[in-house]
């Protein structure tokens, strides 16, 4: 497991594991971490489960439900045959930055019959990570409308899956029409390293956009 966000990346080191020096909040009662919640968003099948999972650094709590024959019809599998399972409510997980930055991650579930959980999961959110998927990009189009109604920070990142044709960001910021102040970014959910970069974007962009 990674222990250190690289130089390379420009941003402060990373704790992955426990450590009483680095972590002194957690046995020190006088110091208290300030704890942000970030929301992962997305269509049906682009990963949200997968980023949360890569980066958390507790086991994360997931509500996964086998899919049936009864969710053919709704569900799209085209791009994703080997999916067997599907969040019907949320994934949690959490992950520490800096000495005492705490990230809350709440993934959301992507298909329409559950949106309807999207206002709670959302509330005292400090931004969301819409994930995208070049093949079925169109999957994003709710979530998008929906941040950029709420004016919620977000910023907007490509989980790049394997045999699928990789596009510059700027060429996915041009087909989904995403302004120019809202960062776009290709990632592999699976790397942790990757996500994390993600999320520090999501916290430099929700920090730009929140009024003096």
């Amino acid at each position: 497991m990674d222990s250190a966000v690289s130089d390379a990346t420009g941003v402060a080191p990373l704790v992955t594991e426990p450590d009483e020096d680095v972590r002194s909040w957690q046995t020190d009662r006088t110091r208290a971490p300030i704890a942000t919640k970030i929301v992962v968003a997305g269509g049906f099948g682009v990963g949200k489960t997968t980023l949360v999972t890569s980066v958390s650094e507790i086991t994360p709590l997931q509500t996964e439900a086998l899919m049936t024959e009864a969710s053919e019809a709704t569900d799209d599998l085209s791009a994703t045959p080997g999916k067997l399972t599907t969040t019907v409510a949320m994934d949690f997980g959490r992950i520490t930055l800096d000495d005492d930055l705490v990230l809350y991650l709440f993934g959301t579930p992507g298909q329409q019959r559950f949106w309807f959980m999207w206002d709670d999961l959302v509330r005292g959110a400090i931004g969301a990570v819409v994930m995208a998927d070049t093949r079925r990009l169109k999957d994003c189009f709710p979530a998008l409308d929906y941040f950029e109604s709420c004016g919620l920070p977000y910023v907007v990142a490509v989980n790049h899956f394997d045999g699928s044709e990789r596009f510059e960001a700027e060429d996915v910021r041009e087909a989904l029409t995403i302004p120019a102040r809202i960062p776009v970014m290709i990632m592999d959910a699976r790397r942790r390293i990757s996500a994390i970069e993600t999320l520090l974007a999501l916290v430099a962009h929700a920090l730009d956009e929140t009024p003096e």
